[in-house]
């Protein structure tokens, strides 16, 4: 795995690279808007050249997250406009940067056939509003409240209702805390191999393109999104060691969003690997 974090961006987009060297990152996820708010500037040439500059240098792995406000799944007609259009807007900003991820959560309806119709609807609007290479990650969440995507049956419906050659530029990012909150046993050998023969039969192994190595606060199964640093949580290590030297993704960017303490937790994960 390719050991990244989720870094800040004040100062400017480009700033996050420096941030990723002053952890000792080999890999960056950003926000590339505000991820709490509808709006966002437009982006500046300047900033533009300046972040693609800053990648070049590096040649660090970076990935984008969408903001937490888009429901591209929600049943209420004039939040799913704003957040399809949300989405379409950070594809975008993703490929004048050169970014060639944006994980988002595909959002939440009580009514599971019609909200994965609908997260698919709004995600093939994005890819043909906004061309190239940029790939939509659809994020495995925990299953709080009417939440999308929290097993993997849903996971790989929502990739499968994009139509025709659209859907190549659908993956999957895997959250370890959301895999747990949903249910998903990591901390066994014999579990952590279950969960991966279940991803593998549902969305295909090939299809997941980045990870989020997170603990989690909360128990096995809760469905409660918390996340706690590594080997801190309910988890522990045993997952954490397991996907660390698990060679089928070896040069997979996996993104810690542990906030504060990212030097510290990457000195974990390496301390894991054999």
């Amino acid at each position: 795995m390719i050991l990244g974090a989720h870094e800040g961006v004040a100062g400017g987009l480009s700033t996050a690279f420096a941030r990723a060297e002053e952890d000792g990152a080999d890999a960056l996820q950003i926000f590339t808007k505000s991820a709490r708010g509808w709006a966002a500037r437009p982006l500046e040439a300047e900033e533009v050249e300046r972040f693609r500059k800053e990648a070049r240098r590096t040649r660090k792995p970076v990935a984008a997250h969408s903001s937490y406000l888009i429901n591209a799944a929600s049943g209420d007609a004039t939040i799913r406009r704003k957040s399809w259009a949300a989405l379409a807007e950070e594809l975008g900003r993703c490929r004048d940067l050169g970014i060639p991820h944006l994980i988002f959560h595909p959002g939440a309806n009580p009514d599971v056939p019609a909200g994965v119709k609908l997260a698919a609807e709004g995600m093939a609007r994005a890819l043909t509003e906004v061309g190239g290479p940029v790939k939509l990650l659809v994020e495995t969440t925990a299953g709080q409240g009417s939440s999308l995507g929290w097993r993997f049956e849903q996971v790989a419906g929502i990739r499968a209702a994009v139509p025709g050659a659209l859907r190549r530029r659908v993956g999957v990012c895997v959250d370890t805390c959301h895999l747990f909150a949903a249910g998903y046993d990591l901390r066994t050998a014999e579990g952590y191999a279950s969960t991966f023969r279940e991803l593998d039969r549902t969305v295909g192994l090939e299809h997941v393109k980045a990870f989020h190595l997170n603990d989690c606060r909360k128990p096995l199964g809760c469905r409660v999104d918390r996340h706690e640093h590594i080997g801190e949580g309910e988890m522990g290590l045993e997952p954490f060691r397991f996907l660390v030297n698990d060679q089928r993704f070896a040069d997979h960017p996996a993104f810690l969003e542990t906030e504060l303490r990212f030097k510290e937790n990457l000195q974990v994960l390496r301390s894991l690997r054999r």
